[in-house]
């Protein structure tokens, strides 16, 4: 008679078996497979694409920073310290000689103020004509004119015996002038300013600095104040200083402008110096990172729910053959290791999908865009064991539950 007390001879499950099973099990559902894997590969793909993108993004702002942007320093008046007669304007803040003053800063290659000449004055190409409405006319000292750099198309830019004198010449944006039937300055053509010719002495297309005066015309400042009083005081109504530093000198500029203008009352401006493009690359990549990440985060999760839900329906659907598995000797650790394998089979798969998925998105986004695509590769080498530890830990529960069932009452069921 056998002794009952020997041990039970134990049973094994080799890890090729358990690749096996596993292969098998996910194969007989593919399409169920598939869609469990989804939520996987969208959470590991987005997460994989946020941070490519995001380092991609960081480079073209650091290389692709403006520079136009880095090397511009503005000048804001704010008027009141003195007051004129009701109803007029009061004078600016800026001295006669701003120009000769901020030139002076070291750093600085043009600088000047200009301003929206107040009362909204018509520009028309007759002198009873009307144009409603009308292009913007600007004043402008030649330094500020300098520091727009407008590319001319024909003609001069108003230069210092204009401003000194206070000549009633005008240089016209392209659109004014097309606007104006001002084409050729040959024949020193004139438009009306309220009726008062201006000879056209410059037709420029673009401009580095104030875009704003694109589609308007310059006349010089001192001609601006005899004719239509001082700048306004509110907004961009009121007199703006421009300056163009060279690269690097913004910062030490902006610094001193305030003084170099009025030593007396430098609380008089507000001077706004270019952003830092560190900073703005900093906000960028932070703002992108918190807002796809937490997206990410979501797509993870739903293909953790996804992956343990079907593992759960499959122990389910799988009793039947889960009490035979236990009948012929399995084990409840190898019963779980199946189901477990199965979800991490899953999780990895769409580990390794979502990562292929992230790159090719951000190989396809630069190169649309012309840009140079940055990959991290600790993101992207690590990017498929983030599905493997999602369906690992998917598939916890269900293994456990698939362990704990019942060899007799699962046989019963079936």
């Amino acid at each position: 008679m056998a002794d009952s007390t020997l041990p039970e001879p134990g049973s094994r499950l080799s890890a090729r078996d358990l690749g096996t099973e596993a292969l098998s099990g996910i194969l007989q559902r593919p399409g169920r497979s598939v869609l469990t894997a989804l939520g996987t590969v969208l959470g590991v793909g987005a997460l994989v694409a946020v941070l490519g993108l995001t380092a991609t993004a960081s480079g073209q702002i650091g290389e692709q920073f403006d520079l136009t942007r880095a090397t511009t320093v503005t000048v804001a008046d704010r008027p009141g310290t003195d007051t004129g007669p009701p109803g007029v304007n009061p004078p600016m803040s800026f001295p006669a000689d701003a120009d000769e003053r901020l030139r002076r800063i070291d750093g600085v290659e043009a600088a000047g103020v200009w301003w929206t000449v107040p009362g909204n004055p018509v520009l028309s190409s007759r002198p009873t004509g009307t144009e409603t409405p009308g292009p913007t006319v600007f004043a402008a000292t030649p330094g500020a004119v300098a520091a727009m750099a407008p590319t001319l198309l024909t003609g001069v830019p108003l230069d210092a015996f204009a401003e000194h004198t206070a000549q009633p010449v005008v240089m016209l944006g392209q659109a004014a002038a097309e606007r104006l039937g001002v084409s050729r300055l040959d024949a020193q053509p004139a438009v009306f300013l309220n009726g008062l010719p201006y000879t056209v002495i410059g037709i420029y297309s673009d401009v580095r600095r104030q875009s704003a005066t694109l589609l308007g015309a310059i006349i010089p400042a001192s001609t601006a104040l005899a004719q239509f009083g001082n700048p306004g005081t509110e907004g961009d109504r009121s007199a703006q200083g421009l300056i163009a530093t060279r690269v690097g000198a913004a910062a030490v500029v902006a610094e001193q402008a305030a003084v170099a203008l009025r030593p007396d009352t430098p609380t008089a401006f507000t001077v706004t110096p270019p952003p830092d493009p560190h900073s703005l690359r900093d906000e960028v990549t932070s703002d992108l990172t918190g807002l796809f990440l937490a997206l990410a985060a979501i797509c993870l999760l739903v293909g953790a729910v996804g992956i343990a839900n079907t593992t759960l329906v499959a122990v389910l659907e799988r009793t039947e053959e889960i009490g035979l598995r236990r009948a012929l000797g399995a084990r409840t650790r190898h019963i779980a290791a199946q189901f477990l394998t199965e979800s991490t089979v899953l999780g990895t798969l769409g580990g390794l999908v979502g990562t292929s998925l992230g790159v090719l998105t951000v190989l396809a986004v630069a190169a649309a865009r012309d840009w140079t695509a940055v990959m991290q590769p600790a993101a992207t080498l690590t990017a498929p064991l983030i599905g493997s530890v999602i369906g690992l830990l998917a598939g916890l529960y269900p293994s456990l539950r698939a362990a704990r069932t019942d060899p007799l009452k699962a046989l019963r069921s079936g």
